[in-house]
């Protein structure tokens, strides 16, 4: 399996740090308001790649984080410790508790997650129940002497870092273009530009909901801590892949790995995964254009959600995919017709004897499938095998089970589509017209097949053998 792995922006070949386990950590979303479906290309994009691994028999090990505390409103300027607390700015506004704004979304989320028939991670850690653990990372980052405390909180040091371990900071991103003045202000307090907090004092002029005790007094944590100590309880210190959204590329990713190397000494991540933002008619996504489309909309217009799944896996996760309204239909349309072949190969009821060509083809066409999604994810080019085989000449059994075994990776629910029962009484008379065939009675055998159809059903002739479908 090979990965574009953005730390050293490369395509590599992917080796798991234990064998036969792989450990992923995806970067989920901040719960004060309901995902987008551009949120939910990136989720996809690791859902692809959770399938993907476990296709390719690996045992995977899945952890996504939900920030319900600590992402400031900075972040959209660029400085992601300036700003409220997103989660008490949206209580304020909505006249509730910041934990009933956090279970609401949270809620929200994965209801449409389901929908989108994306893999469960083994857990959906919250920031707010590992407060203990976040203080204990930022104490043994002060320990290692890393930290320094200014008005507003505890601040990392990322030149002291660079000096007394010999790793470059933001390696990951472009920091090395970020000058003082051009995030949303100057900290003056601060003793470098990228330098940024791990722990927030709360506001000597209000009290915050959300607040806890800690050994430098009473605050809440920075956004960045969170993943960093998350991933390390329940994946480990180093561990396979990280996948985020391309944003995340070039301050909150490359902090989680100074927090994580800092104290640990060890490399943080092996293989980094971002995936590039959706544009909606062209034009980026923002609540300015209201563009900002979420799956209640699709659902509102009448569209499956797993057609929203289909119309991002025509797109590679690095490349950009407009979303509109005509791409979301036409993938409905594919959609439907790609149940509705599923639907009908089901109905095979005969296997017939293959010819050692229609075997070495049917090979070919497996590992053609395998070769596109085990090259860095490349569901289009599945996508185009699936489609060459609906095409073929081979039987529909074997298309139902080559889609079948497809469907583990485009997750598109097709083993679960109502499928016909064909009645045996039918089946019986299918065989007896096949027998009358072999005999030579071709009338007799065309009588069989209007009783067939005078029952609702159709028998077509196929490779030495039939195909039964409901009319």
């Amino acid at each position: 399996m090979k990965i574009y792995n953005s730390l050293g922006s490369k395509i590599e070949e992917f080796e798991p740090l234990e064998e036969g386990i792989v450990k992923v950590y995806t970067c989920g979303p901040t719960v004060y308001n309901y995902a987008s479906i551009g949120n939910f290309r990136t989720y996809l994009a690791a859902d692809i790649l959770i399938r993907t691994l476990k296709y390719s028999s690996y045992d995977v090990k899945y952890v996504m984080n939900l920030t319900d505390v600590g992402h400031l409103t900075g972040d959209n300027l660029g400085d992601a410790d300036t700003g409220e607390d997103r989660i008490e700015k949206e209580a304020k506004k909505e006249g509730k508790s910041a934990w009933d704004i956090s279970k609401f979304y949270i809620d929200a989320f994965i209801k449409d997650y389901e929908r989108l028939n994306l893999t469960k991670p083994e857990l959906f850690a919250k920031a707010t129940d590992h407060i203990k653990e976040q203080i204990e990372l930022v104490r043994r980052i002060e320990q290692k002497g890393f930290t320094y405390k200014t008005s507003d909180g505890i601040y990392f040091d990322t030149k002291r870092y660079e000096q007394e371990t010999g790793r470059k900071y933001g390696e990951l991103s472009t920091l090395d273009k970020i000058k003082e003045g051009a995030r949303v202000e100057v900290n003056n307090e601060k003793q470098n530009p990228e330098d940024f907090a791990l722990w927030k004092f709360s506001p000597s002029s209000e009290k915050r909901q959300m607040e806890w005790d800690s050994p430098w007094g009473v605050g809440f944590p920075g956004w960045h801590i969170e993943c960093s100590a998350m991933s390390m309880k329940y994946l480990g210190e180093s561990f396979d892949f990280h996948v985020g959204g391309e944003d995340l590329r070039q301050t909150h990713h490359p902090n989680e790995i100074a927090q994580a190397e800092s104290v640990t000494g060890k490399t943080f991540v092996k293989y980094w995964m971002h995936v590039t933002f959706l544009k909606v008619d062209g034009k980026k996504m923002s609540k300015s254009l209201g563009n900002v489309y979420r799956i209640d909309d699709i659902v509102d217009k009448g569209y499956d959600p797993l057609a929203l799944r289909y119309l991002f896996m025509t797109s590679h996760y690095r490349d950009s995919i407009n979303f509109t309204w005509d791409a979301l239909e036409a993938a409905d349309t594919t959609l439907k017709k790609l149940r509705k072949l599923t639907m009908q190969y089901r109905n095979e009821t005969r296997r017939v004897t293959l010819s050692e060509e229609k075997r070495q083809k049917i090979e070919n066409y497996s590992q053609e499938f395998g070769s596109h999604v085990e090259n860095d994810l490349d569901t289009p080019k599945a996508i185009a095998t699936m489609w060459k085989i609906l095409k073929s000449n081979i039987p529909s059994i074997d298309k139902y089970d080559l889609l079948l075994d497809f469907d583990e990776i485009f997750g598109l629910n097709l083993r679960g589509l109502e499928g016909v029962e064909i009645p045996k009484e039918i089946i019986e008379l299918a065989e007896k017209r096949m027998q009358l065939r072999n005999e030579g009675e071709y009338e007799e055998s065309d009588k069989v097949r209007e009783e067939i159809q005078k029952r609702g059903f159709n028998v077509k002739d196929r490779n030495g053998g039939y195909d039964i479908e409901k009319v």
